[in-house]
């Protein structure tokens, strides 16, 4: 029988274990698994375009467990009174091909994603920094800020976006979640005093949130750019990315979706699975542009699947959080399948 992580299940068990104490241990489990890097299959997502938006399958395994998410990208949606992104994954056992656990990742993926941001930000942010800036403030904002007080401290937020409704929403969730939080009129304003900028855009264009004047030169910054996850679509001023320390998850997806879509492909950059087993700097100087241009990476959904499925037990305890489908057709006979669908067979059982 396999596993089934309904939209239910998660929220629960988001609840009942506390978001921001979940986020420190998705965080834990992101990092061990970024340091063991080379042992995932790794591609690009397939992806399928459409006018007003994209479906992509993120597929990868370890060898052992093998894992893929589906999930969609359609900005459209918000107009429609639905989620922009929703998505599902599952896991399966590498030695019989079976699945383990089939899982929503709508929920999952925002926890997925800030746990990532936060783990980025951990070993390329300045040291003491306690003020983020967020430009965009829609469905992911709020894990964005709880993961990165959770890990971080961050616990002042200066916020734009063009949606006065959803810089309303943020503020109401924010301040009772017992942040400063500071509504500004532009991203310029959003920005100033800030030591973390994240941005978090669901237009699919080539956008310019950020121009390169609004960043200080002479002061450390981290860009935490997480909305650039298509072809063409991008949110920083292409001179902003060009001086910037630039760290991505894998760059042959980078180079397709992420903002150095437009740069050379052998432009300068580093892996982040190599600053965090030591093989290469993260920030180096007090003054530093660092950025991570994040478009989320097949690893890092399947740590989140493998994070779940190990976090719920088959006591008593671990099941109240999952049910088990008959997913799997398995006949008495292995060779005879027909004996399933045999019209005198299935009549006498």
């Amino acid at each position: 029988m396999v596993r089934f992580v309904n939209v239910h299940h998660l929220a629960r068990w988001v609840a009942d274990n506390g978001l921001e104490a979940l986020l420190v241990d998705l965080v834990a489990a992101l990092e061990a698994d970024f340091r063991r890097w080379p042992v995932f299959d790794k591609t690009p997502r397939l992806a399928s375009h459409s006018e007003h938006g994209v479906i992509e399958l993120m597929p990868t395994s370890d060898g052992t467990t093998y894992g893929f998410k589906f999930v969609n990208g359609h900005p459209i949606n918000s107009t429609r009174g639905l989620q922009t992104v929703t998505a599902f994954g599952a896991l399966a056992d590498v030695d019989t091909g079976y699945p383990l656990m089939i899982s929503e990742m709508t929920v999952l993926t925002a926890l997925r994603t800030a746990a990532t941001s936060a783990m980025a930000a951990k070993v390329l942010a300045p040291a003491g920094a306690t003020t983020m800036a967020m430009i965009g403030s829609g469905a992911q904002s709020e894990f964005q800020a709880l993961a990165f007080r959770a890990n971080l401290g961050i616990d002042t937020l200066r916020v734009f976006d063009v949606d006065p409704e959803a810089m309303a929403k943020f503020e109401r969730n924010a301040t009772a979640l017992g942040f400063d939080v500071t509504l500004c009129r532009d991203a310029d304003e959003a920005v100033r005093g800030a030591q973390i900028i994240t941005t978090c855009t669901a237009d699919k264009r080539n956008a310019t949130v950020l121009t390169d004047d609004m960043i200080s030169r002479t002061t450390g910054v981290h860009l935490n750019a997480i909305g650039g996850d298509c072809p063409g679509k991008t949110e920083l001023d292409l001179e902003l990315t060009k001086r910037s320390s630039i760290f991505v998850e894998y760059p042959e997806q980078s180079f397709i979706e992420g903002e150095i879509q437009f740069l050379p492909r052998d432009w300068p950059l580093t892996e982040l699975w190599q600053v965090l087993t030591g093989e290469a700097d993260g920030r180096t100087s007090d003054d530093e542009l660092t950025l991570f241009d994040s478009v989320g990476f097949a690893v890092e959904d399947f740590c989140a699947l493998k994070f779940l499925y190990d976090a719920l037990s088959d006591d008593e305890h671990g099941r109240d959080y999952y049910e088990t489908i008959d997913l799997v057709a398995e006949p008495t006979d292995p060779k005879n399948l027909f004996a399933l669908v045999d019209v005198a067979h299935t009549a006498a059982l």
